[in-house]
Protein backbone atom coordinates (compact mmCIF):
# COMPACT_ATOMS: atom_id res chain seq x y z
CA UNK A 1 0.00 0.00 0.00
CA UNK A 2 2.96 2.29 0.02
CA UNK A 3 2.53 2.05 -4.08
CA UNK A 4 0.84 4.98 -5.35
CA UNK A 5 -2.27 4.30 -7.91
CA UNK A 6 -2.58 2.72 -9.84
CA UNK A 7 0.57 0.70 -7.79
CA UNK A 8 2.85 2.80 -8.61
CA UNK A 9 6.06 2.73 -6.38
CA UNK A 10 8.82 5.10 -5.33
CA UNK A 11 11.08 7.60 -6.81
CA UNK A 12 14.41 8.51 -5.57
CA UNK A 13 15.76 12.08 -5.50
CA UNK A 14 17.65 13.27 -8.27
CA UNK A 15 20.86 14.58 -8.07
CA UNK A 16 21.59 17.39 -11.30
CA UNK A 17 22.69 16.55 -14.34
CA UNK A 18 26.22 17.12 -15.59
CA UNK A 19 25.09 19.12 -18.46
CA UNK A 20 22.01 20.08 -17.35
CA UNK A 21 21.16 24.03 -16.79
CA UNK A 22 21.00 25.25 -13.05
CA UNK A 23 17.40 24.11 -11.63
CA UNK A 24 15.16 26.46 -9.35
CA UNK A 25 14.79 25.97 -5.63
CA UNK A 26 11.75 25.90 -3.78
CA UNK A 27 11.58 29.57 -2.93
CA UNK A 28 12.17 30.44 -6.48
CA UNK A 29 8.89 28.71 -8.32
CA UNK A 30 6.28 29.91 -9.70
CA UNK A 31 2.62 28.97 -10.82
CA UNK A 32 1.41 30.14 -13.75
CA UNK A 33 -2.15 29.28 -14.38
CA UNK A 34 -1.96 30.15 -18.23
CA UNK A 35 -3.81 27.30 -20.17
CA UNK A 36 -1.57 24.57 -21.92
CA UNK A 37 -1.37 21.88 -24.14
CA UNK A 38 -1.10 18.40 -21.97
CA UNK A 39 -0.66 14.75 -22.68
CA UNK A 40 -2.00 12.03 -19.99
CA UNK A 41 -1.07 8.79 -20.84
CA UNK A 42 -3.09 6.36 -18.98
CA UNK A 43 -6.07 7.82 -18.57
CA UNK A 44 -8.29 5.16 -18.51
CA UNK A 45 -6.52 4.10 -15.27
CA UNK A 46 -7.68 4.95 -11.41
CA UNK A 47 -5.78 8.63 -11.20
CA UNK A 48 -5.43 9.10 -14.99
CA UNK A 49 -9.51 9.04 -15.54
CA UNK A 50 -10.22 11.30 -12.65
CA UNK A 51 -7.46 13.90 -13.39
CA UNK A 52 -8.41 14.26 -17.16
CA UNK A 53 -11.75 16.28 -16.37
CA UNK A 54 -9.82 18.28 -13.65
CA UNK A 55 -7.39 19.51 -16.56
CA UNK A 56 -10.45 20.54 -18.53
CA UNK A 57 -12.17 22.36 -15.67
CA UNK A 58 -8.51 24.17 -15.13
CA UNK A 59 -9.18 25.33 -18.95
CA UNK A 60 -5.84 23.00 -20.47
CA UNK A 61 -6.02 21.90 -23.87
CA UNK A 62 -6.15 17.68 -23.05
CA UNK A 63 -5.04 14.69 -25.55
CA UNK A 64 -4.80 11.60 -23.80
CA UNK A 65 -3.19 8.29 -25.56
CA UNK A 66 -4.84 4.75 -24.66
CA UNK A 67 -3.97 1.40 -25.94
CA UNK A 68 -7.65 0.74 -26.60
CA UNK A 69 -10.00 4.16 -27.22
CA UNK A 70 -13.25 1.67 -26.51
CA UNK A 71 -12.13 1.88 -23.14
CA UNK A 72 -13.22 5.61 -22.93
CA UNK A 73 -16.76 4.98 -24.38
CA UNK A 74 -18.31 5.08 -20.98
CA UNK A 75 -16.67 8.32 -19.62
CA UNK A 76 -18.56 11.70 -19.85
CA UNK A 77 -15.77 13.76 -20.94
CA UNK A 78 -14.22 11.43 -24.09
CA UNK A 79 -15.61 14.09 -26.70
CA UNK A 80 -13.76 17.01 -25.24
CA UNK A 81 -10.26 15.39 -25.57
CA UNK A 82 -8.31 14.61 -28.69
CA UNK A 83 -7.24 10.65 -28.28
CA UNK A 84 -4.47 8.71 -29.26
CA UNK A 85 -4.23 5.18 -29.77
CA UNK A 86 -0.81 4.33 -28.59
CA UNK A 87 0.97 1.17 -27.65
CA UNK A 88 3.94 1.86 -25.12
CA UNK A 89 5.58 -1.27 -25.67
CA UNK A 90 6.55 -0.23 -29.24
CA UNK A 91 6.39 3.17 -29.20
CA UNK A 92 3.60 3.30 -32.14
CA UNK A 93 2.32 6.75 -32.85
CA UNK A 94 3.96 8.36 -29.39
CA UNK A 95 5.67 10.71 -31.50
CA UNK A 96 2.63 12.24 -33.00
CA UNK A 97 0.33 11.82 -29.61
CA UNK A 98 3.31 14.19 -27.98
CA UNK A 99 3.28 16.98 -31.15
CA UNK A 100 2.98 20.31 -29.37
CA UNK A 101 1.96 19.40 -26.32
CA UNK A 102 3.76 21.31 -22.92
CA UNK A 103 3.32 18.85 -20.54
CA UNK A 104 3.21 14.76 -20.43
CA UNK A 105 1.46 12.95 -17.29
CA UNK A 106 2.75 9.72 -17.12
CA UNK A 107 0.40 7.48 -14.95
CA UNK A 108 0.52 4.33 -16.60
CA UNK A 109 2.09 1.01 -15.07
CA UNK A 110 2.94 -2.74 -15.51
CA UNK A 111 1.99 -4.18 -11.73
CA UNK A 112 1.30 -7.19 -12.41
CA UNK A 113 2.52 -7.78 -16.08
CA UNK A 114 4.86 -10.91 -16.02
CA UNK A 115 8.49 -11.79 -15.30
CA UNK A 116 10.31 -9.40 -17.02
CA UNK A 117 8.18 -6.11 -16.23
CA UNK A 118 10.68 -4.23 -14.54
CA UNK A 119 12.83 -3.93 -17.84
CA UNK A 120 9.52 -3.15 -20.12
CA UNK A 121 8.96 -0.43 -17.81
CA UNK A 122 12.46 1.25 -18.34
CA UNK A 123 11.64 0.65 -21.70
CA UNK A 124 8.78 2.65 -21.70
CA UNK A 125 9.90 5.02 -19.46
CA UNK A 126 12.97 5.57 -21.97
CA UNK A 127 10.80 5.29 -25.02
CA UNK A 128 8.80 8.59 -23.33
CA UNK A 129 11.02 10.78 -22.49
CA UNK A 130 13.36 10.28 -25.82
CA UNK A 131 9.84 11.19 -26.87
CA UNK A 132 9.16 14.10 -24.63
CA UNK A 133 12.36 15.83 -25.72
CA UNK A 134 11.93 15.09 -29.29
CA UNK A 135 8.80 16.91 -29.42
CA UNK A 136 10.07 20.08 -27.03
CA UNK A 137 7.78 18.89 -24.13
CA UNK A 138 8.48 21.72 -21.03
CA UNK A 139 7.53 19.33 -18.54
CA UNK A 140 7.29 15.56 -17.30
CA UNK A 141 5.00 14.51 -14.60
CA UNK A 142 5.47 11.15 -12.71
CA UNK A 143 3.36 10.19 -9.79
CA UNK A 144 5.43 7.32 -7.62
CA UNK A 145 5.05 5.80 -4.05
CA UNK A 146 6.50 6.95 -0.18
CA UNK A 147 9.62 4.61 0.53
CA UNK A 148 12.27 4.94 3.11
CA UNK A 149 16.09 5.70 1.43
CA UNK A 150 18.45 2.85 1.90
CA UNK A 151 16.50 -0.43 2.21
CA UNK A 152 15.68 -3.19 -0.38
CA UNK A 153 12.72 -2.43 -2.29
CA UNK A 154 10.27 -4.65 -3.61
CA UNK A 155 10.36 -5.76 -7.76
CA UNK A 156 7.74 -2.85 -8.01
CA UNK A 157 8.84 -0.48 -6.20
CA UNK A 158 12.37 -0.53 -7.12
CA UNK A 159 10.55 -1.06 -11.10
CA UNK A 160 8.88 2.26 -10.08
CA UNK A 161 11.99 4.18 -8.88
CA UNK A 162 14.09 2.81 -11.72
CA UNK A 163 11.13 4.78 -13.90
CA UNK A 164 11.33 8.11 -11.78
CA UNK A 165 15.24 8.09 -12.05
CA UNK A 166 14.93 8.01 -15.85
CA UNK A 167 12.94 10.41 -16.82
CA UNK A 168 14.51 13.03 -13.68
CA UNK A 169 17.73 12.07 -15.28
CA UNK A 170 16.33 13.21 -18.90
CA UNK A 171 16.78 16.23 -20.94
CA UNK A 172 12.97 17.16 -20.09
CA UNK A 173 12.32 19.04 -16.87
CA UNK A 174 10.36 16.29 -14.81
CA UNK A 175 8.11 16.38 -11.51
CA UNK A 176 8.00 13.21 -9.68
CA UNK A 177 5.30 12.99 -7.06
CA UNK A 178 5.53 10.46 -4.23
CA UNK A 179 2.77 9.08 -2.40
CA UNK A 180 1.56 7.14 0.11
CA UNK A 181 -1.84 4.95 -0.03
CA UNK A 182 -4.37 7.30 -1.92
CA UNK A 183 -7.99 7.38 -0.43
CA UNK A 184 -10.53 6.83 -2.66
CA UNK A 185 -13.27 4.33 -4.15
CA UNK A 186 -11.57 2.73 -6.85
CA UNK A 187 -8.05 3.10 -5.32
CA UNK A 188 -6.36 -0.49 -4.99
CA UNK A 189 -4.76 0.41 -1.42
CA UNK A 190 -8.28 2.24 -0.29
CA UNK A 191 -10.11 -1.08 -1.81
CA UNK A 192 -8.17 -3.40 -0.13
CA UNK A 193 -8.35 -1.98 3.00
CA UNK A 194 -12.24 -1.55 2.61
CA UNK A 195 -12.57 -5.63 1.47
CA UNK A 196 -10.40 -6.59 4.44
CA UNK A 197 -12.52 -4.74 6.72
CA UNK A 198 -15.95 -5.70 5.34
CA UNK A 199 -14.94 -10.09 5.48
CA UNK A 200 -12.82 -9.82 8.59
CA UNK A 201 -14.00 -8.81 12.35
CA UNK A 202 -10.68 -10.37 13.77
CA UNK A 203 -7.69 -10.01 10.85
CA UNK A 204 -5.02 -11.92 11.73
CA UNK A 205 -1.83 -10.17 9.79
CA UNK A 206 1.79 -10.17 9.50
CA UNK A 207 4.12 -7.63 11.49
CA UNK A 208 3.72 -5.14 8.39
CA UNK A 209 0.36 -3.76 9.56
CA UNK A 210 3.35 -2.34 12.65
CA UNK A 211 4.29 0.19 9.85
CA UNK A 212 4.14 3.55 9.49
CA UNK A 213 1.73 4.65 6.33
CA UNK A 214 1.01 8.47 5.78
CA UNK A 215 -2.11 8.28 2.99
CA UNK A 216 -3.56 11.03 0.89
CA UNK A 217 -6.93 11.75 -0.41
CA UNK A 218 -7.40 11.12 -3.83
CA UNK A 219 -8.51 14.98 -4.18
CA UNK A 220 -5.64 16.44 -2.95
CA UNK A 221 -3.34 13.90 -5.40
CA UNK A 222 -5.30 15.68 -7.98
CA UNK A 223 -4.58 18.90 -6.73
CA UNK A 224 -1.31 18.50 -6.71
CA UNK A 225 -1.19 16.69 -10.16
CA UNK A 226 -3.04 19.59 -11.76
CA UNK A 227 -1.25 22.25 -10.49
CA UNK A 228 2.13 20.87 -11.60
CA UNK A 229 1.24 21.78 -15.04
CA UNK A 230 1.36 25.65 -13.62
CA UNK A 231 5.04 25.41 -12.79
CA UNK A 232 6.98 28.12 -13.62
CA UNK A 233 11.05 27.17 -14.42
CA UNK A 234 12.81 24.02 -13.82
CA UNK A 235 11.74 21.99 -10.47
CA UNK A 236 13.43 18.60 -12.00
CA UNK A 237 13.21 16.19 -8.06
CA UNK A 238 10.99 14.14 -6.45
CA UNK A 239 8.13 16.04 -4.19
CA UNK A 240 6.58 14.22 -1.17
CA UNK A 241 2.72 14.97 -1.05
CA UNK A 242 0.81 13.24 2.23
CA UNK A 243 -1.89 14.27 4.44
CA UNK A 244 0.38 15.02 7.43
CA UNK A 245 -1.69 12.09 9.62
CA UNK A 246 0.71 9.27 9.84
CA UNK A 247 -0.63 5.94 11.15
CA UNK A 248 0.20 2.43 11.08
CA UNK A 249 -1.70 -0.15 8.49
CA UNK A 250 -3.53 -1.29 11.51
CA UNK A 251 -4.67 1.47 12.51
CA UNK A 252 -5.92 2.63 8.81
CA UNK A 253 -7.80 -0.94 9.00
CA UNK A 254 -9.27 -0.25 12.51
CA UNK A 255 -10.67 3.30 11.85
CA UNK A 256 -12.04 2.34 8.14
CA UNK A 257 -13.96 0.26 9.91
CA UNK A 258 -15.34 2.26 12.60
CA UNK A 259 -15.94 5.41 9.78
CA UNK A 260 -17.88 3.02 7.83
CA UNK A 261 -19.95 1.89 11.04
CA UNK A 262 -18.85 -1.55 11.00
CA UNK A 263 -18.24 -3.57 14.54
CA UNK A 264 -15.06 -3.15 15.96
CA UNK A 265 -12.25 -4.49 13.75
CA UNK A 266 -9.52 -6.49 16.16
CA UNK A 267 -5.93 -6.73 14.05
CA UNK A 268 -3.18 -9.12 15.19
CA UNK A 269 0.18 -8.61 14.26
CA UNK A 270 1.43 -12.09 13.75
CA UNK A 271 5.71 -12.05 14.01
CA UNK A 272 5.48 -13.42 10.28
CA UNK A 273 6.92 -11.33 7.52
CA UNK A 274 6.23 -13.71 4.55
CA UNK A 275 4.79 -11.15 2.30
CA UNK A 276 3.94 -13.57 -0.29
CA UNK A 277 1.61 -15.84 1.51
CA UNK A 278 0.35 -12.72 3.10
CA UNK A 279 -0.52 -11.41 -0.98
CA UNK A 280 -1.82 -14.63 -1.68
CA UNK A 281 -4.07 -15.02 1.17
CA UNK A 282 -5.29 -11.08 0.62
CA UNK A 283 -5.77 -12.39 -3.06
CA UNK A 284 -8.38 -15.31 -1.42
CA UNK A 285 -9.97 -12.85 1.33
CA UNK A 286 -10.68 -10.40 -1.33
CA UNK A 287 -12.11 -9.45 -4.96
CA UNK A 288 -9.35 -7.87 -5.84
CA UNK A 289 -6.87 -10.08 -8.75
CA UNK A 290 -4.36 -11.43 -7.31
CA UNK A 291 -1.90 -10.32 -9.65
CA UNK A 292 -2.32 -6.96 -8.20
CA UNK A 293 -2.54 -8.27 -4.37
CA UNK A 294 0.80 -9.82 -4.12
CA UNK A 295 2.74 -6.51 -5.20
CA UNK A 296 0.65 -4.55 -3.42
CA UNK A 297 1.68 -6.45 -0.15
CA UNK A 298 4.95 -7.10 -1.32
CA UNK A 299 5.49 -3.50 -1.15
CA UNK A 300 4.18 -2.78 2.52
CA UNK A 301 7.06 -3.96 4.10
CA UNK A 302 8.53 -0.87 4.97
CA UNK A 303 6.97 2.60 6.36
CA UNK A 304 5.83 4.66 3.87
CA UNK A 305 5.69 8.83 5.21
CA UNK A 306 6.80 11.92 3.72
CA UNK A 307 10.68 13.16 4.54
CA UNK A 308 9.99 16.80 3.96
CA UNK A 309 7.42 19.04 3.24
CA UNK A 310 8.93 20.74 0.42
CA UNK A 311 6.10 20.59 -2.09
CA UNK A 312 4.36 23.37 0.26
CA UNK A 313 6.86 26.14 -1.19
CA UNK A 314 6.03 24.87 -5.09
CA UNK A 315 2.30 24.02 -5.08
CA UNK A 316 0.74 25.57 -2.25
CA UNK A 317 -1.69 22.59 -0.55
CA UNK A 318 -5.57 22.84 -1.50
CA UNK A 319 -6.84 25.96 -0.07
CA UNK A 320 -9.71 24.02 2.54
CA UNK A 321 -6.54 22.26 3.49
CA UNK A 322 -5.47 18.50 3.27
CA UNK A 323 -7.81 15.77 4.28
CA UNK A 324 -7.12 13.93 6.80
CA UNK A 325 -7.13 10.05 6.59
CA UNK A 326 -10.76 10.08 8.48
CA UNK A 327 -11.96 12.74 6.23
CA UNK A 328 -10.64 11.32 3.10
CA UNK A 329 -12.17 8.16 4.27
CA UNK A 330 -15.98 9.62 5.31
CA UNK A 331 -15.77 11.92 1.63
CA UNK A 332 -15.29 8.64 -0.74
CA UNK A 333 -17.87 6.80 1.66
CA UNK A 334 -20.07 9.65 1.25
CA UNK A 335 -19.85 10.27 -2.40
CA UNK A 336 -20.59 6.35 -2.96
CA UNK A 337 -23.86 6.68 -0.58
CA UNK A 338 -24.77 9.15 -2.53
CA UNK A 339 -24.76 7.38 -6.21
CA UNK A 340 -25.55 4.06 -4.87
CA UNK A 341 -28.13 2.86 -6.85
CA UNK A 342 -28.22 5.61 -9.85
CA UNK A 343 -28.69 3.90 -12.68
CA UNK A 344 -26.24 6.91 -14.64
CA UNK A 345 -22.63 8.37 -13.41
CA UNK A 346 -23.16 12.09 -13.02
CA UNK A 347 -20.58 13.71 -15.48
CA UNK A 348 -20.41 16.96 -12.99
CA UNK A 349 -16.71 17.71 -11.74
CA UNK A 350 -17.89 21.04 -10.71
CA UNK A 351 -15.70 19.96 -6.88
CA UNK A 352 -12.48 18.58 -6.48
CA UNK A 353 -14.64 16.13 -4.04
CA UNK A 354 -15.92 14.58 -6.87
CA UNK A 355 -12.84 12.19 -7.29
CA UNK A 356 -13.25 10.47 -3.85
CA UNK A 357 -16.16 8.47 -5.69
CA UNK A 358 -16.58 5.57 -8.32
CA UNK A 359 -16.17 6.41 -12.44
CA UNK A 360 -16.94 3.77 -15.11
CA UNK A 361 -13.80 3.16 -16.08
CA UNK A 362 -13.55 1.68 -12.66
CA UNK A 363 -12.37 -2.39 -12.57
CA UNK A 364 -15.35 -4.45 -11.42
CA UNK A 365 -13.62 -5.34 -7.44
CA UNK A 366 -13.72 -1.29 -6.94
CA UNK A 367 -16.10 -0.32 -4.32
CA UNK A 368 -18.46 -1.69 -2.25
CA UNK A 369 -19.29 -5.15 -2.56
CA UNK A 370 -22.31 -5.13 -4.38
CA UNK A 371 -25.04 -8.34 -5.01
CA UNK A 372 -27.76 -7.21 -8.16
CA UNK A 373 -30.53 -9.13 -9.39
CA UNK A 374 -31.74 -7.18 -12.74
CA UNK A 375 -34.92 -7.81 -15.00
CA UNK A 376 -35.19 -5.53 -17.98
CA UNK A 377 -38.16 -6.48 -20.53
CA UNK A 378 -39.79 -4.28 -23.30
CA UNK A 379 -43.58 -4.59 -23.07
CA UNK A 380 -45.25 -4.03 -26.16
CA UNK A 381 -48.69 -2.19 -26.65
CA UNK A 382 -48.64 -0.90 -22.58
CA UNK A 383 -47.85 2.70 -22.01
CA UNK A 384 -45.27 3.78 -18.90
CA UNK A 385 -48.69 5.31 -17.45
CA UNK A 386 -50.24 2.37 -17.17
CA UNK A 387 -47.56 0.24 -15.39
CA UNK A 388 -47.04 3.27 -13.15
CA UNK A 389 -50.23 2.92 -10.98
CA UNK A 390 -49.32 -1.02 -10.09
CA UNK A 391 -45.65 -0.04 -9.02
CA UNK A 392 -46.82 3.03 -6.91
CA UNK A 393 -49.26 0.47 -4.75
CA UNK A 394 -47.07 -2.38 -4.05
CA UNK A 395 -47.06 -3.52 -0.89
CA UNK A 396 -49.29 -3.70 2.07
CA UNK A 397 -52.67 -4.63 1.18
CA UNK A 398 -51.52 -5.17 -2.65
CA UNK A 399 -48.67 -7.15 -1.69
CA UNK A 400 -45.31 -7.98 -2.97
CA UNK A 401 -46.87 -10.18 -6.68
CA UNK A 402 -44.72 -12.93 -6.17
CA UNK A 403 -45.05 -16.19 -3.69
CA UNK A 404 -46.87 -14.47 -1.31
CA UNK A 405 -45.64 -17.30 1.64
CA UNK A 406 -42.02 -17.04 0.88
CA UNK A 407 -42.67 -12.82 1.66
CA UNK A 408 -44.82 -13.59 5.17
CA UNK A 409 -41.82 -16.28 5.90
CA UNK A 410 -39.08 -13.84 5.67
CA UNK A 411 -41.26 -10.86 7.03
CA UNK A 412 -42.01 -13.43 10.54
CA UNK A 413 -38.69 -13.74 10.77
CA UNK A 414 -37.67 -10.38 10.64
CA UNK A 415 -40.11 -9.62 13.00
CA UNK A 416 -38.42 -12.52 15.30
CA UNK A 417 -35.33 -10.60 15.01
CA UNK A 418 -36.26 -7.45 16.00
CA UNK A 419 -37.06 -6.16 12.66
CA UNK A 420 -39.95 -4.07 10.86
CA UNK A 421 -41.62 -7.27 9.35
CA UNK A 422 -44.56 -6.97 7.29
CA UNK A 423 -46.92 -5.20 9.77
CA UNK A 424 -46.00 -1.84 8.90
CA UNK A 425 -47.80 -1.63 5.86
CA UNK A 426 -48.37 1.67 3.80
CA UNK A 427 -49.85 4.60 4.25
CA UNK A 428 -52.40 5.19 1.46
CA UNK A 429 -52.83 2.37 -0.72
CA UNK A 430 -52.52 3.88 -4.15
CA UNK A 431 -50.19 6.60 -3.22
CA UNK A 432 -46.78 7.33 -2.15
CA UNK A 433 -44.05 9.77 -0.94
CA UNK A 434 -40.43 10.38 -0.07
CA UNK A 435 -40.31 9.03 3.55
CA UNK A 436 -43.39 6.74 3.49
CA UNK A 437 -42.99 3.02 4.89
CA UNK A 438 -44.36 0.01 2.63
CA UNK A 439 -43.92 -2.74 4.94
CA UNK A 440 -40.22 -3.44 5.50
CA UNK A 441 -39.22 -0.70 3.11
CA UNK A 442 -39.20 2.77 3.18
CA UNK A 443 -39.72 5.11 0.35
CA UNK A 444 -36.25 6.50 -0.69
CA UNK A 445 -36.67 7.88 -4.20
CA UNK A 446 -40.01 9.00 -6.08
CA UNK A 447 -40.16 10.54 -9.52
CA UNK A 448 -43.53 9.55 -9.87
CA UNK A 449 -44.53 8.05 -13.63
CA UNK A 450 -41.03 6.84 -13.63
CA UNK A 451 -39.16 5.97 -11.07
CA UNK A 452 -39.49 4.48 -7.11
CA UNK A 453 -36.71 3.29 -5.01
CA UNK A 454 -37.74 1.65 -1.89
CA UNK A 455 -34.75 1.20 0.80
CA UNK A 456 -34.86 -1.75 3.17
CA UNK A 457 -35.24 -1.79 6.63
CA UNK A 458 -35.30 -5.35 7.54
CA UNK A 459 -32.74 -7.09 10.02
CA UNK A 460 -29.95 -8.17 7.46
CA UNK A 461 -25.68 -7.79 7.51
CA UNK A 462 -26.00 -4.91 4.77
CA UNK A 463 -27.86 -2.32 2.75
CA UNK A 464 -30.82 -3.32 0.17
CA UNK A 465 -32.79 -1.56 -2.03
CA UNK A 466 -35.64 -2.33 -4.56
CA UNK A 467 -35.55 -0.27 -7.60
CA UNK A 468 -38.76 0.14 -10.59
CA UNK A 469 -38.48 2.23 -13.54
CA UNK A 470 -40.56 2.39 -16.15
CA UNK A 471 -40.14 4.48 -19.74
CA UNK A 472 -42.19 4.83 -22.97
CA UNK A 473 -40.12 3.24 -25.86
CA UNK A 474 -41.69 3.20 -29.41
CA UNK A 475 -45.04 0.40 -29.40
CA UNK A 476 -44.76 0.32 -25.30
CA UNK A 477 -42.64 0.58 -22.72
CA UNK A 478 -39.44 -0.38 -20.86
CA UNK A 479 -40.15 -1.86 -17.37
CA UNK A 480 -36.79 -2.49 -15.20
CA UNK A 481 -36.61 -4.17 -11.71
CA UNK A 482 -33.37 -3.91 -9.79
CA UNK A 483 -32.66 -5.66 -6.09
CA UNK A 484 -29.61 -4.23 -5.20
CA UNK A 485 -27.68 -5.44 -1.54
CA UNK A 486 -24.08 -3.99 -0.55
CA UNK A 487 -23.35 -6.92 2.21
CA UNK A 488 -21.61 -5.50 5.42
CA UNK A 489 -19.41 -8.76 6.09
CA UNK A 490 -19.03 -12.30 5.37
CA UNK A 491 -22.19 -12.81 6.93
CA UNK A 492 -24.21 -10.39 4.49
CA UNK A 493 -22.50 -12.45 1.84
CA UNK A 494 -23.69 -15.86 3.19
CA UNK A 495 -27.14 -14.03 3.48
CA UNK A 496 -27.63 -13.28 -0.47
CA UNK A 497 -26.29 -16.93 -1.15
CA UNK A 498 -28.58 -18.09 0.70
CA UNK A 499 -31.24 -16.65 -0.75
CA UNK A 500 -30.30 -16.54 -4.31
CA UNK A 501 -32.47 -19.96 -4.98
CA UNK A 502 -35.44 -18.13 -3.81
CA UNK A 503 -34.62 -14.78 -6.07
CA UNK A 504 -34.53 -16.84 -8.90
CA UNK A 505 -38.22 -17.45 -8.61
CA UNK A 506 -39.06 -14.26 -6.52
CA UNK A 507 -38.11 -11.73 -8.49
CA UNK A 508 -38.68 -13.10 -11.97
CA UNK A 509 -42.64 -13.84 -11.17
CA UNK A 510 -42.94 -10.44 -9.54
CA UNK A 511 -41.72 -8.48 -12.66
CA UNK A 512 -44.24 -11.20 -14.71
CA UNK A 513 -46.99 -10.02 -12.17
CA UNK A 514 -46.74 -6.71 -11.95
CA UNK A 515 -47.05 -6.34 -15.69
CA UNK A 516 -50.11 -8.89 -15.55
CA UNK A 517 -51.87 -6.60 -12.80
CA UNK A 518 -50.91 -3.53 -15.75
CA UNK A 519 -52.70 -4.84 -18.63
CA UNK A 520 -55.77 -6.54 -16.21
CA UNK A 521 -56.28 -3.10 -14.52
CA UNK A 522 -56.66 -1.36 -17.93
CA UNK A 523 -59.16 -4.25 -19.09
CA UNK A 524 -60.79 -3.13 -16.10
CA UNK A 525 -61.27 0.47 -17.17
Amino acid sequence: MNTSENGQPPTPDSSPRPDSSPRLGPEQVALSPSPRRVLVLGATGYIGGRLVPRLLQAGHQVQVAVRSPQKLEPVPWAEEVEVHTVDLDDGISLDAAMAGCEVVYHLVHSMGAGSDFEEQEARVARRIAEAAESAGVARLVFLGGLHPEGVELSPHMRSRAAVARILLDSAVDTIAFQAGIIIGSGSASFEMIRHLALALAVMPAPDWVTNRVEPIGVRDVLHYLVRAADVEGSVNRTLDIGSRDVLTYAEVMRRFAVLAGLRRRVVLPLPLPAATLSGIWVGLVTPLPMSLTLPLVRSLQEDAITSDHDVDAIIPAPRPGLLSYSEAVTLALHREQEGAIDTTWDADVGGLDEAAGALPSDPQWSGRPVKIDRRSTHVQGLRAEEVWPVIEGIGGDNGWYSLPVAWKVRGVWDKLAGGAGLNRGRRLPDRLRVGDPVDWWRVETLERGSRLVLRAEMRVAGQAWLEFLVQDEPGGCRYTQRAIFFPENMAGRAYWAAMAPFHRFIFPSMTKNILAAARNRGVSR
